[in-house]
């Protein structure tokens, strides 16, 4: 009897199988040419990103150009040593996290706060006219908007010190630029101000998506129209979000160092010494190569250890989840 019951199971098991693999290839064979079409996209990602980690190893050596890979010295975690007993790169570190987490706190509430009101808008050509308008600055490469946040911010003639002046908020103009303390905040309004349409786009996409009928129903419950944003516009992208949160949050310590280099100068650059410009610097600039490898390789693992963590409260949470 039992040697029955496991045959039935087995042949159960090989069925399901087979039906499985059946499903597999019938979605294979009805996808294919959505296969064909991402399949530059994942050679691509194989070439640019997968490949290059074969020069992590550089980060155990005492690299030197020009020779062959098994003359080189290998030096084990002496990089990663003098990495940690540098008091600058701890500053870098501050600095870097600092600024990032302004930008998550802002960069990332803003534009969702944004799409939201600009849903609410009843005019289309308006609402086309504002958005265009908000996500131009994206397109506007740091050089020229840097240039164009420190003349704003000018003492000679900024439009800053003009409108605080005439507030009566100030009563002579301040150098901002020359104020350390003040220089975060810069970059954080910077970044907000530049991408802030940009980043909304997604959330717009995804309002688009809800159900209009559960509009209906909640004027016919006599739900106003913030209420309606609150209750049913907010939680219908609140997956969006958690995505997008999450990859933020993945990327924190990946601040780059464009903004910083641009808007920086020699007063206030103790503030803006992030560790991709500490990279820069004491890597490739002093030919440092394993150095500046272990750098990366330090903020690739960070990045990781933070990406599962959100993902793992994300799914605690019940959605939002990428993996």
């Amino acid at each position: 009897m039992e040697a029955s019951v496991e045959s039935i199971q087995k042949r159960n098991k090989n069925l399901d199988k087979k039906k499985n693999k059946k499903i597999t290839l019938k979605k294979l064979k009805e996808q294919k040419f959505l296969i064909l079409m991402s399949f530059p996209f994942v050679v691509w990602v194989i070439i640019f990103c997968y490949v290059p980690l074969a020069g992590w190893v550089m980060a155990f050596e005492d690299y030197m150009p020009g020779q062959s890979f098994f003359k080189q010295h290998w030096s084990g975690l002496k990089q990663f040593k003098m990495l940690f007993h540098d008091d600058q790169f701890y500053q870098t570190l501050v600095n870097t996290l600092g600024m990032s987490s302004l930008g998550l706190i802002f960069g990332f509430t803003i534009p969702i706060i944004f799409a939201l009101l600009l849903n609410e808008l009843r005019s289309i050509r308006f609402k086309r006219t504002v958005q265009t308008i908000s996500y131009l600055p994206h397109f506007v490469s740091w050089v020229i908007a840097s240039s164009i946040i420190i003349k704003m911010l000018s003492v000679d003639g900024g439009v800053v010190n003009i409108i605080l002046m005439h507030l009566h908020l100030i009563s002579k103009p301040l150098n901002f630029m020359a104020k350390p303390n003040m220089f975060w905040g810069i970059v954080t309004a910077s970044d907000v101000w530049k991408e802030t349409g940009w980043n909304a786009i997604i959330y717009l996409a995804a309002i688009t998506g809800i159900d209009q009928e559960l509009y209906e129903a909640a004027k016919v419950d006599g739900a106003n129209r913030f209420k309606q944003m609150i209750h049913i516009t907010l939680p219908g992208i609140r997956p969006t979000i958690m995505v997008l949160l999450i990859m933020s949050i993945g990327n924190i310590i990946n601040i780059g160092f464009e903004k910083q280099f641009l808007l920086g100068n020699n007063i206030v650059k103790d503030k803006g010494y992030v560790i991709d410009w500490y990279a820069l610097d004491y890597g490739i600039g002093l030919f440092r190569y394993s150095y500046g490898t272990a750098i990366g390789i330090f903020k690739s693992v960070v990045s990781i250890v933070l990406l599962f963590a959100a993902n793992q409260f994300a799914r605690r949470t019940g959605e939002g989840a990428i993996i």
